[in-house]
């Protein structure tokens, strides 16, 4: 644990009555408004509960937070938002606590965790209010019993909240849209701890479409349009093994060759993991004999195709909800492509720097489809919708010993890519390795997402790294 000064001893020794004097307050706001009220949990670090809460999914991560703040309810928020801003604190937002370069937490400020307002109904008109920190898992507990689904992903430990405001994609995103797209309204609170529906803010619907967490108000209700659920989904499994660098990259021309003749409610992915390549293909009702043509043809390139029986959504979809437990990893962004052709003059530098390094897996998965309906593009700050596809540089190590040499593999491969013109990125598969992340991960509508940062957080009290700056 961090050492800390007489100053911040007397932080500490304030932070009860200074809790207790907003709780009172709030207390009595809801008790004229019928409602009841949690009283706003601050966790410092004299508390047996701190070793555990300052920590994110990403081992690699070792962050001191002076305060952690455990919400419960919107007005908990909006408190612990004034705490910080009378304590002078920065505030970061945790709600999964998934964000790749650890931007959920901080050291000396304020982390508000978002994990316990993780409600979720499905209400009769077939939308679903949640909260920000109901993990996806939790999401798909409640949706897939009524057959419905909104287009979110696959790992289950993932936080709502930081999913839908980067944008979120997934096995559906092809044919519904992206998660975001999928966001109807929101209740968030601004970083002076003011509460706001988007109902009467569009220009903050608009960003939250989008634009990131952290960086001017936090959502603490999303409310979601739902989408018929498919009964059964198959997954395809495509392998070839003891790869040299020309054939992995004859077979990955090939591969974006395929995606094109795929059906919208299809979603494939390339995975290269040293000398083996993957490729996942889904299916769902009424597309079978199209999808099955157009793999058998694919395959030829491939050692092994392997289609596993149609199943339960619920059942399938739990096969990829990742580890349930934190990792040591560096992730990120490899860029949005167009198609091959963006990538063809670098590809080789890039599988082979993958290949000979144990640890490192490229993914490139498939977008296009309604994601880049025009309608979606109007309505939110999102701006990549006109890349089909979007790839993760993965490194996955046990020991720490193994983190350098992983994170310069890293490092090398982003760098071919930026030498060769690939600049746009996924904000949540963000990195500091990002110089110009602005335009990044926001291109034009970096100006617009300052004005609207300037008019709800003019302090810069939500803040990271990467947070969007007036």
């Amino acid at each position: 644990m961090k050492d800390f000064s007489r100053k911040d001893f007397l932080k500490l020794a304030s932070l009860s009555s200074v809790c207790l004097t907003l709780a009172s307050c709030l207390g009595l706001q809801n008790q004229r408004r019928g409602e009841n009220f949690s009283t706003l949990e601050l966790i410092d670090r004299y508390n047996s509960q701190y070793e555990q809460s300052r920590k994110v999914f990403n081992k690699r991560i070792n962050k001191y937070p002076f305060v952690i703040a455990m919400c419960k309810s919107t007005e908990d928020v909006s408190a612990a938002i004034r705490y910080g801003k009378a304590n002078n604190f920065p505030i970061a937002v945790k709600s999964g606590g998934h964000s790749m370069d650890g931007f959920s937490s901080n050291d000396d400020g304020l982390v508000i965790d978002l994990s316990q307002i993780n409600s979720v109904k499905l209400w009769p008109d077939r939308t679903v209010s949640a909260g920000p920190g109901c993990t996806l898992a939790r999401l798909y507990d409640v949706l897939l019993p009524r057959q419905r689904i909104i287009p979110v992903g696959s790992c289950g430990s993932v936080g709502l909240g930081g999913l839908t405001l980067g944008g979120g994609y997934g096995f559906f995103s092809r044919e519904y849209g992206l998660t975001c797209d999928s966001l109807l309204e929101a209740t968030v609170v601004d970083g002076n701890g003011l509460i706001h529906s988007t109902k009467k803010n569009p220009d903050l619907l608009w960003a939250i479409r989008g634009g990131g967490t952290g960086s001017f108000a936090i959502a603490t209700e999303l409310v979601f349009q739902t989408y018929s659920a498919p009964a059964q989904m198959q997954v395809y499994q495509l392998k070839a093994r003891k790869l040299n660098v020309s054939r992995t990259k004859s077979i990955l021309r090939k591969w974006f060759t395929f995606c094109e003749q795929i059906p919208l409610s299809s979603f494939s992915a390339y995975i290269l993991n040293g000398h083996t390549l993957t490729v996942l293909v889904t299916g769902f009702e009424g597309c079978a004999d199209d999808l099955q043509r157009s793999i058998r043809e694919f395959a030829l390139c491939m050692d092994e195709c392997r289609a596993n029986p149609p199943a339960e959504l619920a059942v399938t979809l739990k096969r990829y909800y990742g580890s349930p437990v934190s990792l040591y990893f560096k992730n990120s962004s490899a860029g949005f492509y167009r198609g091959f052709k963006d990538i063809e003059p670098c590809i080789d530098q890039v599988i082979e720097k993958s290949m000979h390094t144990q640890g490192i897996i490229y993914q490139i998965n498939t977008l296009g489809g309604n994601i880049s309906n025009f309608a979606f593009e109007e309505a939110s700050c999102y701006p990549h919708r006109r890349f089909n596809f979007i790839s993760e540089l993965q490194a996955y190590w046990q020991k720490p010993s193994q983190e350098e040499k992983l994170i310069a593999v890293t490092k090398e491969i982003q760098s071919v890519f930026r030498l060769h013109g690939i600049s746009s990125h996924y904000v949540n598969y963000g990195s500091l390795d990002f110089d110009d992340w602005q335009n990044a991960y926001y291109g034009k509508n970096y100006s617009k997402l300052q004005a609207i940062k300037k008019k709800y957080d003019p302090d810069n009290r939500l803040r990271h790294p990467q947070s969007i700056n007036a």
